[in-house]
Parts: structure tokens; C-alpha cells; sequence
């Protein structure tokens, strides 16, 4: 599948990253915290890889539904990025005030460190929350599935390089773009960073829609989720959430109030 293929092929790129910020700024490594991040993104490449197998004939019939012929070509494609991560903030967004979605996304921020090796710390289970729903209005409007998960493995390849404590501000390169200064406070559980800075490549749609804040020198970040899981199961990592989601889907009384168990903002004292 494409994402795989292209994450595969940057995977040396990544490692390499790494292991040069390992060497030089061990203070920001914990040996098992890492071992963890490595397990959890092989387990997330396995789902994503058999999700993909078992929905590319929905996407294609989808698209044999589109409302426009979309060529390829460099314009196209660039709309295609563009409206991508227009998308992923929203899938971003969501996935932090929607506790089905938080569920899996919570894996992501459970480290409380802070380096390259924590971009690899993905849940298997966002096939099943649904983040693909998300891709699926590009299909609808042309284009071809392939183009759009090829976008998708684009972004997340960026986001990699965000996930550091050893690059500072990047001048005018933060007015626009996402940056390790702002994937700091997006990662951090200081009060006023909580649910900030959900860019995936573009920090100009949490600028547009109120959800941008600037890392401040006189508040450093502090990474995890407020109440710590404090382990380095791979399983779970992924699975503590779920634990407490479907919990309180079965204390809740009455379909409405499970629904909004599920669907609801999740407790904030677990960010």
C-alpha cells in the first residue's frame, strides 16, 4: 500500500535522525520508552497495511461516484496536499474532543518524552475509530484514492521531523508551517498548551480557527497526559484507554448517556 511503501522507503531517513539525536542529546531518551515507540509503530504499519487491503474496493467505489475528473497533474497535486491537511487538522481536532477517537489517539501522547523516536508511538486502532473517514470527502470530489493516501504518507512523513526538543524557532518558517516549537505545546499538559497547535504541515489553520499558541521560554513543556499510564507495555499503551472508555460505556444508564460516554469530550484530567 502506498503509505507503507512511502514510510518504508523514508524509514532509513528517520532512523537515521534518530539515532544522531540519541547520540547527541541523550537526555531527552529513555532506553524502553523508545523500545515501546518502536514496537507500537510496527503494530500501527500492520493495521493500517490490512485496513488498506480490506477497504481500497470501498474507496474505488467510492470514487466511481466523484463528482469531478481530477487529472494529475503538479497543481492537482498540491490541492490535493493542501486539502489534506485542511482535513487533518479537523481529524486532529476531533480526535482530542471525541473520546472514541481519543481512545486511539491518546497512544501518540502518552510518552513523556519528547524526541524524533516519539512519532513512531502510533495506535493500531485507528483504522477502527475511523481516521480514514476523514481522507474520504477527496475521493468523493476526484481524487483518485491513490493520490490521496500518497498525501496522507507525505503529511505524516513531515510530522516526523516535528517530534524534537533540539530545534529551536524557525523565523518566518513558523508563520506558516507546523514546527517542533509548535508540536512542543501540542505535545505538552501545561494548562494553557492542552489541545493547541493540531497542524499536521500548515499552522495557518489553527491561526484561522483560534487554536494557536506560541511556545512561551518562561513555560517549558511538560510531556504525557496528566494522569501518566507509567508503563512501557506496547499493549498497554494501546489498550488503557479503551479499558476506561468501555467502563464507563457500561456504568453509564440509558443509550444517551453511553453515546455520549463514546462520543462525548473526553475527561480531561486524562489529557
Amino acid at each position: 500500500m502506498t503509505i507503507e511503501i512511502i514510510l518504508l522507503a523514508l524509514s532509513p531517513i528517520f532512523i537515521l535522525f534518530v539515532t544522531y539525536e540519541f547520540i547527541k542529546h541523550r537526555r531527552y531518551y529513555d532506553i524502553k520508552d523508545s523500545m515501546a515507540n518502536s514496537a507500537l509503530a510496527l503494530m500501527h504499519q500492520a493495521s493500517d497495511a490490512i485496513a488498506l487491503l480490506l477497504l481500497m474496493p470501498f474507496f474505488y467505489w467510492l470514487h466511481d461516484y466523484r463528482l469531478f475528473d481530477i487529472e494529475l497533474s503538479v497543481m492537482t497535486v498540491l490541492g490535493a496536499f493542501i486539502l489534506q491537511d485542511f482535513l487533518y487538522y479537523w481529524f486532529h481536532k476531533a480526535s482530542h474532543h471525541i473520546h472514541w477517537l481519543w481512545a486511539a489517539h491518546v497512544v501518540h501522547h502518552s510518552s513523556t518524552k519528547m524526541n524524533f523516536s516519539t512519532a513512531f508511538r502510533q495506535s493500531l486502532m485507528y483504522p477502527i475509530v475511523g481516521m480514514w473517514v476523514f481522507w474520504l470527502p477527496m475521493i468523493v470530489i476526484g481524487f483518485d484514492p491513490i493520490t490521496v493516501f500518497t498525501v496522507v504518507a507525505l503529511n505524516l512523513a513531515y510530522q516526523f521531523f516535528v517530534h524534537t526538543q533540539i530545534v529551536n524557532k524557525l523565523g518566518w518558517f513558523e508563520k506558516v508551517f507546523n514546527t517542533p516549537s509548535h508540536h512542543r505545546v501540542h505535545h505538552a499538559i501545561n494548562p494553557g498548551y492542552i489541545d493547541k497547535n493540531f497542524a499536521g504541515v500548515l499552522i495557518i489553520w489553527d491561526k484561522l480557527f483560534g487554536t494557536f499558541t506560541e511556545e512561551k521560554l518562561t513555560e517549558p513543556c511538560k510531556y504525557g497526559i496528566v494522569e501518566q499510564i507509567n508503563s512501557n507495555n506496547p499493549l498497554t499503551i494501546t489498550f488503557h484507554q479503551w479499558v476506561y472508555l468501555g467502563r464507563g460505556v457500561l456504568n453509564a444508564r440509558g443509550l444517551k448517556a453511553k453515546f455520549k460516554v463514546l462520543f462525548g469530550n473526553p475527561n480531561q484530567s486524562l489529557h
